[in-house]
């Protein structure tokens, strides 16, 4: 399949996600951590300009796409998520998360700059799972579902496909999924019912 067609899938996956998450941002059933999202938002916003610099063409699509709305998420959380918990270790995660962007910035070996990028990533991951684990009704599973989908397309728009290209975005891809299995244990073990076929 064409690359171009591929990251145009992509796009399309990833405002299909976001516009179903805003929505449930805005009715008050998502209630987001910013977090989570100002790490993803400056980690995609950075890798974003790394990629137009490096001439990635239609795989710097999804990316720039993903970062944009990721900051409209930041404002979307203060704004109407007054009620979330901020703990010592969301505060521990979110500032190590930060300090090590530097740290990617000036990695020479390109290898370890995306080991870096995945543990900063990971790190902004803590949060919201943190969060979701004692109220994992506050977030759409949909959106996972299609942010790992969308890096799927990713890795398949690849030109080159070794470790370094590829460890990012198949980090992704498993942090989503595995973040969903959590959500639908979650909601078994504090509810009492098993997960039904819907999404949202």
């Amino acid at each position: 399949m064409d690359k171009e067609l591929i990251a145009l899938i992509g796009i399309i996956l990833t405002i299909i996600g976001y516009t179903a998450y805003i929505r449930s941002i805005l009715t008050g059933t998502t209630m987001p951590h910013p977090f989570s999202w100002i790490i993803w938002g400056s980690l995609t916003a950075i890798a974003f300009f790394a990629q137009i610099a490096e001439n990635a063409g239609p795989g710097a699509w999804i990316t720039g796409t993903t970062a944009a709305v990721s900051f409209g998420i930041v404002a979307l959380a203060y704004y109407k998520s007054r009620d979330f918990e901020i703990t010592r270790a969301d505060w521990i995660t979110f500032l190590a998360g930060l300090s090590a962007i530097p740290l990617w910035l000036v990695t020479e070996d390109p290898l370890w700059a995306v080991i870096l990028i995945t543990v900063i990533d990971a790190l902004g991951f803590f949060p919201t799972f943190r969060k979701c684990w004692n109220r994992p009704g506050n977030e759409l599973p949909l959106h996972y579902v299609i942010a790992g989908l969308k890096f799927v397309l990713s890795l398949a728009a690849l030109d080159t496909l070794n470790l370094t290209t590829a460890l990012y975005p198949a980090s992704l891809v498993l942090m989503n999924w595995v973040f969903i299995a959590m959500l639908y244990w979650r909601r078994y073990r504090l509810h009492g019912t098993k997960p039904h076929v819907k999404i949202g």
